[in-house]
């Protein structure tokens, strides 16, 4: 390596005498020379460039409303073309009638030069950014210069907004179609769930799922049968009393007659002043004075009938003979309204265990429409939400 080093130094040092010994020869060349490059430098004409910068923006307003409807076109691609394009012949012609150079052309074999000079000297290129492109001209008039350029800065501007017309009218016309197309959808989604609700109008029900419909029935069903045998043992217990053993002497029958059975004259109050306290239960608290004063009157009319029926209870066998026989009559008549309501259970009871039998018959048939209706379902909203994203598009374009 150094050896290297050490000819290089020794090559230099040739050269830098060569050159000290030829002086003379060197001055004299360079004295002859320069001033016929100075003469050559001062007759050539002034050349003046004219320049301009552009950005094109690649941001397509139409991009965010044909999203997930068409193909998107590549920006940078649709840029390249236009700067390909831009020199052709068409272009270079249209430049050169706007900036008047084809004044100065006499026949077209001129004109064809003035055509080839304008392609060679007009600069379209990329000014170190994306989507920044300089375009430059030279020419021996400075103002031809400034003209040619802004001519064909013109020129990349009209092609760009053309481009960005045809792409807004297609844009226009696809939605149109998509908007026709989601109509005729959206009809016949309509139309199958329609179909799809006449077919199984029997089987599920208007709200809820099937389940949840069958379930609410059978609960229906085993309260009305659990109520049916509440109201058949207290019917059971009334006939008993009315009957009773007759060796039972009237005191005793008295004590078999539950007090709750007896009519006096504090029940219609009663019974008034429970429905108030529930009203007003539903308003206020416990300590609110309406429901305090209510419920004291409550308890008071509550131990007066509760003494006014163990007055009677207790009474002998002669004291009150009109009053066994009416509550006898009461009992009676208590038995043949309970009867009343029990046969209207009983309809109710075979009502609804029909309808749990109806249930239990269709209940295989329920997966595969449960699964119809979801299917159905989906396919109407996702059209209905297309079709009214095609319509907000539509207006973002007008």
């Amino acid at each position: 390596m150094m050896q290297d080093l050490h000819k290089t130094l020794e090559l230099i040092i040739g050269y830098v005498k060569g050159v000290w010994v030829k002086k003379r020869y060197i001055m004299i060349c360079t004295w002859l020379i320069c001033p016929i490059g100075f003469v050559k430098v001062a007759s050539e004409p002034d050349i003046y460039q004219s320049s301009a910068r552009v950005y094109v923006d690649t941001r397509s307003v139409l991009a965010p409303m044909l999203r997930g409807l068409a193909l998107q076109s590549n920006p940078q691609e649709e840029i390249a073309m236009m700067v390909r394009t831009l020199l052709t012949r068409p272009n270079l012609e249209i430049i050169a009638r706007d900036a008047d150079l084809d004044i100065t052309a006499a026949n077209d074999e001129q004109f064809q030069g003035l055509i080839d000079s304008l392609s060679r000297n007009i600069r379209l290129s990329k000014a170190g950014r994306d989507n920044l492109y300089t375009i430059s001209y030279r020419h021996r008039d400075p103002e031809m210069a400034r003209t040619v350029v802004q001519k064909t800065l013109n020129l990349f501007v009209e092609g760009t907004k053309g481009k960005n017309r045809i792409d807004s009218d297609s844009a226009d016309k696809f939605i149109d179609e998509q908007i026709d197309e989601y109509e005729v959808r959206l009809i016949n989604a309509e139309q199958r769930l329609v179909n799809y609700k006449r077919k199984y109008n029997t089987l599920l029900p208007n709200q809820g799922s099937f389940y949840n419909n069958f379930s609410n029935i059978s609960g229906q069903l085993e309260q009305t049968r659990l109520t049916i045998k509440e109201m058949e043992q207290q019917i059971a217990s009334l006939i008993e009393q009315v009957n009773g053993n007759t060796s039972q002497t009237p005191s005793s029958s008295f004590s078999n007659i539950k007090a709750s059975s007896l009519a006096t004259r504090y029940d219609n109050r009663i019974k008034t002043l429970e429905e108030k306290l529930d009203q007003l239960m539903l308003k206020y608290t416990e300590l609110h004075p309406d429901v305090i004063e209510t419920t004291n009157l409550l308890n008071t009319l509550m131990a007066s009938r509760k003494q006014e029926v163990e007055e009677f209870l207790s009474s002998s066998d002669g004291e009150r003979p009109a009053q066994i026989g009416s509550i006898a009559n009461e009992l009676t008549l208590e038995i043949s309204r309970l009867e009343g309501q029990l046969a209207s259970l009983r309809v109710r009871e075979t009502n609804y265990a029909n309808k749990v039998d109806e249930l239990k018959q269709k209940i295989d048939f329920v997966p595969q429409a449960e699964a119809e209706r979801t299917a159905l379902d989906r396919d109407y909203n996702i059209t209905k939400k297309n079709m009214k994203g095609c319509s907000t598009d539509e207006s973002h374009l007008i």
